[in-house]
């Protein structure tokens, strides 16, 4: 085998590799033997189809077969005999079968970043103090009421907040039926806001029967993208009005909702005490990405550009899987995929960054996986899944699937240290900067 390295730029090389004739009429020689013994063609007996009737009839096909089974059997021992540590698959430029029986590819590679760790021990980050204020409980507790609540319809008056409305309606973006927005005996909860306060405010003041035709301008970051940035026209007919009919805030409520509670201030308590594990778990979450953003400023250096798209793709694969979920491509959603690339590019060079970092901590620390730390990982997923661990076990039985979990459970392991060996200041909650965002996260797309 001879090979030959150009560097291309920093972090990519192009590799010429030439496989000597020897190997290259051996592999040739095996498809073909296999071949014939598989085909049948008419005039001649299975198994006795002379070499050069199937190379005038298979001769393409089997040639491209055994190019990938060469380059495939022969890479990584070409980077081993040129040194080089590649950190995404090859891209196979050009690869041809030479007269003189030998065989020639080129590929271009991207090789891992050689890089001085920075300060990564000792990073100083704020964290918000952990309080659940009374305001959050009542809200709590209103949201429980209101759940709680029977419902009876209403004719005589007009749609209010609280109400329940059901209706028909029909979206119009610049004339046009929008076929994606829409719906028949769709219920909107008034005053929630869940699918935005101006549309819901233009449902008030309507009574079961009527119908109205309104406008309503979306603001650029609203959730839905097939909304967000537009000024939609909408014709609404209100089927019906629902309102909630409110239980008192007693002990007995506080029984309804839990038969184990006796009294209001131990719902209120329980209450208090969920939102605060929700607070705590969140909390966590929030520490990580500032910790990651701390180490990530300290660190400055090029990251392999194949890594980095091939990071976009992953990104904009989630997005879609997320939209086919509802039944959309991207350009139903009117989303352009180059817009996407340049969006999610900053975000994805920082995970590649940041995972380059978290390897080389590892290293250095001499952070590994060990077999405990699998076991809690299948126990884990075990308890969130309420399923026998045996059954989780059954998930990783190869090792395709089994990496990718220890590499996560690395990554988690390394996180553990970088957030023990932090300095963390408490401060109030209203004196710290919104959490670092580490990369676009394309499920805010959706």
């Amino acid at each position: 085998m001879q090979v030959r390295v150009e560097e291309v730029s920093s972090l990519t090389r192009r590799i010429d590799v030439t496989l000597p004739r020897e190997m290259v009429a051996g592999e040739l020689n095996a498809a073909y033997e296999k071949l014939k013994g598989e085909v049948n063609l008419k005039g001649f007996r299975k198994g006795k189809v002379p070499r050069k009737v199937l190379e005038k009839n298979y001769g393409p096909k089997v040639e491209y077969d055994v190019a990938d089974r060469l380059v495939q059997e022969s890479y990584f021992d070409a980077l081993e005999k040129a040194g080089l540590d590649a950190v995404v698959h090859p891209e196979v430029r050009e690869h041809r079968f030479e007269d003189d029986g030998t065989f020639f590819y080129q590929a271009e590679i991207d090789v891992r970043p050689d890089f001085t760790l920075g300060e990564y021990k000792k990073v100083e980050v704020e964290q918000p103090e952990l309080e659940v204020g009374d305001e959050e409980v009542a809200a709590e507790l209103e949201k429980l009421r209101r759940e709680s609540a029977p419902l009876r319809a209403v004719e005589d008056r007009v749609i209010a907040d609280g109400d329940l409305a059901v209706i028909d309606f029909t979206a119009y973006d610049q004339g046009e039926e929008m076929k994606h927005v829409g719906g028949r005996d769709f219920t909107v909860d008034v005053g929630s806001g869940q699918i935005g306060p101006e549309f819901e405010d233009s449902l008030k003041g309507l009574k079961a029967g009527e119908e109205s035709t309104f406008t309503v301008d979306f603001p650029a970051n609203f959730p839905n993208m097939l909304l967000a940035g537009k000024s939609i026209e909408f014709a609404v007919k209100v089927k019906e009005v629902k309102e909630r009919v409110l239980p008192e805030l007693d002990d007995e409520f506080a029984k309804d909702i839990d038969a184990d509670l006796a009294t209001l201030d131990d719902l209120r308590g329980q209450i208090r005490e969920k939102l605060r594990q929700q607070k705590e778990n969140a909390g966590r979450g929030d520490l990580v990405d500032r910790v990651m953003k701390a180490i990530l400023d300290n660190h400055d250096f090029e990251v392999p550009p194949r890594l980095v798209a091939h990071e976009v793709d992953a990104m904009i694969k989630e997005l879609e899987n997320n939209l086919q979920n509802r039944g959309l491509s991207l350009e139903e959603a009117g989303i352009n995929r180059d817009s996407l690339i340049e969006k999610y590019r900053e975000g994805a060079e920082k995970r590649v960054r940041g995972d380059f970092i978290l390897k080389k901590i590892a290293e250095v620390e001499e952070i590994k996986v060990a077999d405990e730390d699998i076991s809690k990982g299948f126990q884990r997923i075990a308890d969130q899944y309420n399923m026998p661990v045996e059954e989780v076990k059954k998930y990783f039985h190869s090792r395709n699937e089994l990496m990718p979990f220890i590499h996560e459970l690395l990554t988690e392991k390394i996180l553990d240290f970088l957030v023990a060996e932090a300095k963390i200041k408490t401060v109030p909650a209203d004196q710290v900067e919104a959490a670092p965002e580490t990369a676009d996260n394309p499920e805010k797309e959706a």
